[in-house]
């Protein structure tokens, strides 16, 4: 499959109870995620008067400046990170939304190496640069690719898949998505009506380790709290319970509702809410929009309003960030892991 932009624009999801949710919308906001644009476009056509595009996939920025150029200067396009999008919007901001995770266009491009159901390089860099997935699955040592595909994957078969994978590459080297399949899909049962691919969770993990995404996702909801004017309305999409547990955890700490240890005493000032929740659950599909797309099925959305507190880092520990080093109870292969991880480049 080539490069090129797709004939349709894929549907973003969860985007009309988003809007709901922030309206009204109005001043400037930064689309963290830019992908194929569907938030963007959605927020212009909904009052938006300029939406700051980022994404560090240069493909996606290539393909905005086609469907953006009716926008004119209303549509910006940066190159980079969410978690510099304070620096990258240049001002103080009215909203943003990311929406976590790999984008569709990039699982429909095959030479992406994204996907597990179609064969490509076994590549998964959202940047196009640095190490790749090929790259982590020849040089991880076995105890860590347990730890990444059990850590990030919740894969309950991990320490038997890295087995597989170091043996595999001993006879030759892992390229290609389907040679990575293949070795995934030998270590599990076979599927039953209904449910996920055996590969899901060994991509997903994988692909979260080559883009140090929870590195990013914390970064960025930092970020995203030094760019938002008090009443700035933050919005995130998650696609998998990891992403969900840590945006959930953020927003109520920043919203000071994860508890006091001692009632009576005055609240600190570290701990002064920079957030209002405006969902006080998250929010899913309905049944319309699975129907229009089933990729949302997993899709959840978390709105919170800024305060006008000042912004300060958060206290990782307490995020619920996927660790090392941890046998987790459903390990079903036993046995202790070895410790820690090499960061990733992104």
């Amino acid at each position: 499959m080539s490069g090129a932009a797709p004939s349709a624009p894929h549907v973003p999801v969860l985007l009309r109870p988003l809007l709901a949710a922030v309206a009204p919308v109005s001043g400037h906001w930064i689309d963290g995620t830019l992908g194929a644009g569907g938030y963007t476009r959605g927020l212009l056509e909904a009052g938006a008067h300029r939406v700051t595009g980022i994404d560090r996939d240069p493909l996606a920025l290539q393909m905005a400046a086609e469907w953006g150029a009716p926008y004119g200067e209303r549509l910006i396009l940066r190159h980079g990170t969410f978690s510099d999008m304070d620096d990258l919007a240049g001002e103080p901001v009215d909203g943003v939304v990311l929406d976590l995770g790999v984008s569709s266009m990039q699982l429909d491009q095959a030479e992406r190496g994204f996907s597990f159901l179609r064969d490509g390089p076994l590549d998964m860099r959202m940047s196009q640069e640095g190490p790749s997935a090929a790259d982590l699955v020849a040089d991880a040592p076995e105890a860590e690719l347990a730890d990444i595909l059990f850590h990030y994957g919740e894969e309950r078969a991990s320490r038997r898949i890295a087995r597989a994978i170091v043996k595999a590459r001993e006879v030759e080297p892992i390229t290609t998505t389907l040679q990575l399949v293949g070795i995934v899909e030998k270590c599990l049962p076979r599927p039953k009506p209904g449910q996920s691919h055996p590969a899901t969770r060994s991509f997903q993990a994988i692909r979260i380790a080559v883009n140090a995404e929870f590195d990013q996702l914390v970064d960025g909801l930092e970020a995203a709290e030094r760019a938002l004017k008090p009443g700035g309305k933050l919005a995130v999409v998650t696609f998998h319970s990891l992403e969900d547990r840590v945006v959930k955890r953020f927003l109520q700490m920043r919203a000071s509702q994860t508890g006091n240890a001692n009632r009576y005493a005055p609240q600190a000032e570290e701990d002064a809410p920079r957030f209002t929740l405006t969902l006080r659950k998250a929010v899913g599909p309905d049944d319309e929009e699975l129907a229009e797309n089933p990729r949302a099925r997993s899709a959840k959305l978390r709105v919170a309003e800024r305060t006008d507190k000042p912004a300060s880092p958060v206290d990782r520990t307490r995020l619920g960030l996927p660790g090392y080093g941890v046998l987790g109870a459903g390990d079903r292969d036993g046995g202790k892991r070895a410790g820690g991880a090499r960061k990733r480049g992104r």
